[in-house]
Order: C-alpha cells, then sequence, then structure tokens
C-alpha cells in the first residue's frame, strides 16, 4: 500500500478522536460534570429561608420534584406509618457530595413545624411521641443535598397531611386515627405528585 493511501485514513482517525474528546466523554460524563468539571449550578437561590434557615432555590414548575405524603396508624403503640409519593426526584445516597443536582436529594419531616428526621427513603415510621393526643400537621420537604429548599414560585416542594392522636378506648387497640375522612392535604404550597391535585 502506498503511504500516500495511508495519510487520509490516519487524518480521519486523529480528527474523530479530536472532536469525540471534545464533544462528549464516556456515558455523557462532560455533561453531568463528572470529567472534573463542576456540574453547572440548577435553579436560583433566593433570600427566603425555611424557619430552619434553609434558603431557597427556585426551579421552573415544568420538571419540578413533587412529594405527596400519606400517613396510617401503626399497630397498638400509637405509631404511624408514612410513606412519600415522588415524582421527578430520587434520593441521594448517604456521604454525596453537598452540591444541588436536579431532581436530587433528601425529604425531612416535620411535625407542626418542628423537624423530626432526615429521609432517603419513601417509608418511614414515625414513633407515637411526636404525634400526642390531638390534631398534628406532619409535612414532607424536599431538599437538595447542599442544604436548600427545592421551590417552586417561590412556595416549598412539600405537602402537608393532618393526624390526629386519639386516646385510646377501653378496649380499642389502635391509638391515633386519620383525620376524617383520611389524610387530608392542605393547599396553597407545592409538591402533589397527582398533576391535578393541589397540595402543599
Amino acid at each position: 500500500m502506498s503511504w500516500t493511501r495511508e495519510i487520509p485514513a490516519v487524518l480521519a482517525v486523529c480528527v474523530l478522536l479530536l472532536t469525540g474528546a471534545a464533544g462528549c466523554g464516556p456515558d455523557g460524563a462532560r455533561e453531568n460534570g463528572t470529567n472534573g468539571d463542576s456540574p453547572a449550578p440548577v435553579g436560583k437561590l433566593l433570600d427566603e429561608t425555611d424557619q430552619q434557615g434553609h434558603r431557597y432555590r427556585e426551579v421552573a414548575e415544568k420538571g419540578a420534584p413533587r412529594v405527596g405524603i400519606e400517613v396510617q396508624p401503626d399497630g397498638d403503640d400509637g405509631g404511624w406509618n408514612v410513606r412519600l409519593t415522588l415524582r421527578d426526584f430520587r434520593f441521594s445516597a448517604a456521604g454525596e457530595k453537598a452540591s444541588a443536582v436536579a431532581g436530587r436529594g433528601v425529604a425531612r419531616l416535620f411535625v407542626d413545624g418542628r423537624p423530626v428526621v432526615r429521609l432517603r427513603t419513601s417509608a418511614y415510621r414515625l414513633a407515637a411521641r411526636y404525634v400526642p393526643h390531638g390534631t398534628h400537621h406532619l409535612t414532607a420537604r424536599l431538599y437538595a443535598d447542599d442544604g436548600t429548599v427545592w421551590t417552586v414560585d417561590g412556595e416549598p416542594v412539600e405537602s402537608t397531611a393532618d393526624i390526629t392522636a386519639s386516646d385510646p378506648a377501653p378496649s380499642a387497640g389502635v391509638h391515633g386515627a386519620l383525620s376524617a375522612p383520611g389524610t387530608r392535604l392542605r393547599t396553597g404550597g407545592r409538591g402533589s405528585p397527582d398533576r391535578g391535585g393541589k397540595a402543599s
């Protein structure tokens, strides 16, 4: 084979290698910031904060994370089974880098505005001691890994259920009951995984 035929082939391979390396990385590493680059900032930091001082991170409504919450009484000791329903959101693994990545992070549970637990799973058993006799508001709110609150239109992405704990009747085994008829989601915020529903 003549050396003149080999030059165009070698040049073509070099061009492919150069453009391939510059345009993308393995499995989209360049786009995701895993090639040593930092991922692009997500959303816009607002001046508002939650009661614990975590700043709000505003994202567009389209594709924004959403959360719903369901609560059921659990057994004889007055505890509660909490289940979160998520859309466009996934939990981060423990030890994740403290940065805001779209649709990722943790959920925090609050009873009457007081923090109870940070969750990396959609199911949790709430002990009876957090819900004394009476009606209480149980809120699940979504946070980015850097501690900022995911928000849409200035409202936190959260869902709230009203639950009522009652004293047990002498023959009854269950110590608590949901607010009739079932979990009531308060309106006025962001978060229902049902696009047609409104939940706070």
